[in-house]
Formats: C-alpha cells, structure tokens, sequence
C-alpha cells in the first residue's frame, strides 16, 4: 500500500498558477501509475490527467489540455501537477492517486488516493 499527501493547494486569481505535490510513501513509488483528479461541491469526481510509471507517457482530459501538466520524479517519490490561466470553475478539491494499473487509475479509479488539497480561484 502507498501513502499519498497532496499539498500546494490556496488561494489564487483568474489567469494565475499553482503546482500542485503529492508526495508517496510506503510502496515503492516508481510501480506505481499516478494520476490527479477533482471534485467541485455538488459535482462528480473528474478525471484531470494521469502519467505512467516511469513518466514517459501521459494522458489529460480534454477540458484541461493545454492548461495542466503532470510529472513526477520518482527519486524523491513525488508527483506533481502544474496548473496555468487557472479559472474559477478550477475551484475543487484535487486528489491524487496511484494504481498499478493506468488504465484502471483512469477508467475506473482504482488505487491509493491521498486526502485531497483545496483550490479556489477568485475572479
């Protein structure tokens, strides 16, 4: 099993950035296929983008193509998700998750999920 803790959530403009951590323990990190998703209130969880185990490969939702970038470095057992020309309906709690299967992170959402970070976007 794998622990996972997002951070780098808060507070930001329309237009603005924030890069997003999720920091992996216990199992080992590098097995592992990693992804990001969000929940806005009232709306269902959503798949945002996913990378595999040795980041050679990444899959996005259409609605943020573009505008969100996944990476990792697994010699410090860290994922990231860097955010740009943020807008308010960016507004959600961010998770992140890892599986060692892709395809089941991304279809079905299966895995080790982390506790969530907030991020609002002002107008």
């Amino acid at each position: 099993q794998v622990q996972l803790v997002e951070s780098g959530g808060g507070l930001v403009q329309a237009g603005g950035s924030l890069r997003l951590s999720c920091a992996a323990s216990g199992r080992t990190f590098s097995s592992l296929a990693m992804g990001w998703f969000r929940q806005a209130p009232g709306k269902e969880r959503e798949f945002l983008a996913a990378i595999i185990r040795g980041g050679g490969s990444t899959r996005y939702a259409d609605s943020v193509q573009g505008r969100l970038t996944i990476s990792r470095d697994n010699t410090r057992n860290i994922g990231y998700l860097q955010m740009n020309s943020l807008k308010p309906e960016d507004t959600a709690v961010y998770y992140c998750a890892a599986d060692q299967s892709l395809h089941n992170l991304v279809v079905i959402a299966t895995g080790s999920w982390g506790q969530g970070t907030q991020v609002t976007v002002s107008s």
